[in-house]
């Protein structure tokens, strides 16, 4: 029997969760979704996803798909079957019938990440999960000046922590945007538009910035902490919690 490719958008709060992919060390978003698949679909289902987002990292527009062998014939209602069963902090946002050949990690084209800082002294409880608490005053223009030598097709191995088992053909990337919005309660929304990220480069990068607003790196060292591809010389890893993929391109 001909096979369906279906392709399903999903959101979910990356609270608690070992991330997307599949481990024996706990939760995943791929477990949960995959055997909710499986117990509708009365069928092995094998998914493959935009981005493996790490531990305790969210999404609002996460790309899945997978093959089945059953009709899918009405897909509003195969979503709200799928939102009835699995756990209420991850949602199904939209499905629908792909082309055979699409692959929601091969037909990337960009990603685009959110990360949310609070620089007040104290933050709201119910932010407490989706943003970094950073009790500092953040130079933002700063920030921004050191953001603009981030942006290009360059090497980005002083962004990239290392992780086993896991080897990259090449540390070149190339970053289209990087946006930094100021609120006025005391809140940081920083935006990164990119085709495809290393290792906790988006949190590694948000850490740099973050470190550039308090003084500890300037603005102008960036263009050297890139050239001389060392993690140790640019700044923290932003925690997990603060970073949301936020919409992958194709």
């Amino acid at each position: 029997m001909k096979k369906q490719n279906i392709r399903i958008m999903i959101a979910y709060d990356g609270t608690g969760y070992l991330g997307w992919q599949k481990t024996k060390m706990g939760p995943s978003i791929e477990e949960a979704l995959q055997n909710v698949l499986e117990q509708i679909l009365q069928e092995p289902i094998s998914l493959q996803a935009a981005s493996r987002t790490d531990a305790g990292v969210h999404a609002q527009g996460q790309v899945v798909n997978f093959f089945t062998t059953k009709a899918i014939s009405d897909s509003v209602k195969f979503q709200i079957s799928l939102n009835s069963l699995l756990p209420k902090n991850i949602a199904i946002l939209h499905v629908e019938n792909a082309e055979t050949s699409f692959h929601p990690t091969l037909d990337c084209t960009g990603k685009e990440y959110h990360y949310a800082i609070c620089t007040g002294s104290a933050q709201m409880p119910h932010q407490r999960l989706y943003s970094w608490h950073y009790p500092y005053e953040l130079d933002i223009n700063a920030m921004r000046q050191a953001a603009s030598f981030l942006i290009g097709k360059q090497d980005f191995s002083a962004f990239c922590n290392e992780k086993k088992n896991e080897c990259y053909d090449s540390t070149i990337r190339e970053i289209k945007e990087i946006m930094i919005e100021e609120s006025s309660d005391k809140r940081i929304l920083i935006k990164t538009f990119g085709s495809s990220f290393l290792y906790k480069m988006v949190r590694n990068i948000v850490g740099t910035l973050a470190y550039v607003g308090r003084g500890k790196i300037g603005a102008m060292d960036i263009s050297e902490i890139l050239a001389k591809c060392d993690r140790t010389q640019a700044g923290m890893t932003a925690p997990a919690h603060g970073l949301t993929l936020f919409r992958v391109y194709y």
